[in-house]
């Protein structure tokens, strides 16, 4: 980075920070937010954002042209940094490794936000223990065309069956169209054991509320809120408290306490409206470290489904097969329903129906994808019009250090007769296309 280019530099705390092109806008197409727009937010907000962060090795998702442009992952930290920064290496489960930035202070915050992090993308894990999660992760992720409302009366049934675990959630909005439940466990299990807590949580919620909610991982089976047990998952990450998402209004992953939740609207936390209201009410999640909860009875439920014949639920595609994991094949690609003799042996297995799915679009631009989605409807007119709204398929996709999106549609709908074949996706620029093609040359 030329020395020379435009600058401001902040004295925060004892370091000094040079945060380049300050002026440079992150976000144009609804709030007008330039880079130190950007920096002054976290600032405002710092010891509620660090809270999320502080002690934790970090990802860096950079958007370096700003929320209007694509990101990527950077797990490992710049090589040019500077030496008040502190830093810890993570084993992945591909037994790669990585030495990534951990985040103490204000003044570490500016400098990675200055690299074009909009977002914040802790590990749940603690420096000084990266093997044993001290945070259980609840993502609700709801489907296309379903109610924000639906989206609170999971997140309180969530809150219901903690309870009774004896556990306690700590809600935010994600910043997008789902909400974020976070719970301060002790640190005392595995990945795999708090994954597996998430994921009995998940299907006992569905149990509750089978018509709201969902703990499916193959979209094409899903309906309502999913329940993402696989953010649990070692290698996983989600956007932490007061983290900026890039949508045209600059919206907050806004921490809040449970008596909001029920008439919350998340359109009203951005980084403008944020800053006043942390100074009014401080920090919701200020208590989140004071008293961490036991799993104990989350793993006894899980260990009830399994007795019942109700096993592992799919793992994220680049983690090894596990015991007990179905096949890891989605519905619409399964060549064959399980025998009867497996059947008997998992009586809480169901057949999977091979689901008619056309892939769309491929494109690192959501945008475009999306363009493309409306192009091929307004080529198939008819058959558009027979789609639910859970038939579209959007997939953001996440390679190594790349993102795109993947638009799929499900003709389940449609009578055989009027399906069409799969043509060639429109935009079809999957970013990993090459790479595949080159492993897939060397196993050969």
């Amino acid at each position: 980075m030329k020395q020379d280019a435009p600058a401001e530099v902040l004295l925060i705390e004892g370091h000094e920070v040079r945060v380049t092109h300050p002026e440079k806008l992150y976000f144009t197409k609804q709030a007008k937010i330039t880079k130190l727009d950007l920096v002054r937010y976290y600032l405002s907000v710092s010891s509620g954002a660090l809270a999320g962060i502080r002690d934790r090795p970090i990802v860096l998702k950079r958007f370096v042209n700003g929320a209007d442009s694509e990101a990527f992952y950077q797990k490992r930290a710049p090589t040019e940094r500077p030496s008040w920064l502190r830093t810890v290496t993570l084993v992945f489960p591909s037994g790669r490794t990585a030495e990534e930035l951990v985040i103490d202070n204000a003044a570490g915050l500016v400098w990675i936000v200055n690299l074009g992090c909009i977002e914040l993308h802790p590990h749940p894990v603690r420096s000084s223990d990266l093997d044993h999660p001290d945070e259980l992760r609840i993502d609700l992720d709801p489907g296309p065309g379903v109610e924000w409302s639906s989206v609170r009366l999971v997140a309180l049934e969530v809150k219901a069956v903690l309870g009774e675990c004896g556990l306690q959630g700590w809600p935010k909005t994600s910043g997008s169209r789902g909400m974020h439940v976070n719970v301060r466990i002790e640190p005392r299990w595995t990945f795999t054991e708090v994954r597996r807590a998430a994921l009995a949580l998940s299907r006992a919620v569905e149990r509750r509320v089978p018509a709201l909610a969902s703990s499916k991982w193959w979209k094409e089976e899903r309906h309502g809120v999913f329940l993402d047990y696989n953010q649990n998952a070692k290698d996983r990450t989600t956007s932490s408290a007061y983290s900026v998402r890039p949508l045209p209004d600059a919206r907050v992953s806004a921490p809040l306490p449970w008596d909001e939740v029920a008439d919350c609207d998340p359109a009203a936390f951005t980084v403008s409206t944020i800053p006043q209201r942390f100074r009014e009410i401080g920090d919701p999640h200020a208590g989140m470290d004071d008293a961490p909860g036991s799993l104990e009875l989350l793993l006894e439920l899980a260990a009830r489904d399994e007795a019942e014949g109700l096993g592992d639920a799919p793992w994220p595609p680049h983690f090894r097969k596990m015991e007990g994991e179905a096949p890891r094949v989605s519905p619409s690609r399964a060549k064959s329903t399980p025998s009867k003799t497996a059947a008997e042996k998992s009586p809480k297995r169901v057949p999977r129906t091979i689901m008619p799915l056309v892939v769309i679009a491929n494109s690192p631009s959501e945008e475009a994808a999306l363009a493309g989605l409306e192009r091929w409807k307004s080529k198939h007119g008819q058959i558009a019009a027979l789609l639910a709204a859970d038939d579209v398929l959007v997939d953001r996709m996440r390679g190594r250090s790349s993102t795109w999106t993947r638009i799929r549609v499900n003709l389940r709908h449609v009578p055989e007769e009027m399906r069409p074949e799969q043509e060639d996706p429109d935009p079809d620029d999957d970013p990993t296309r090459e790479y595949r093609k080159r492993s897939g040359q060397k196993k050969g």
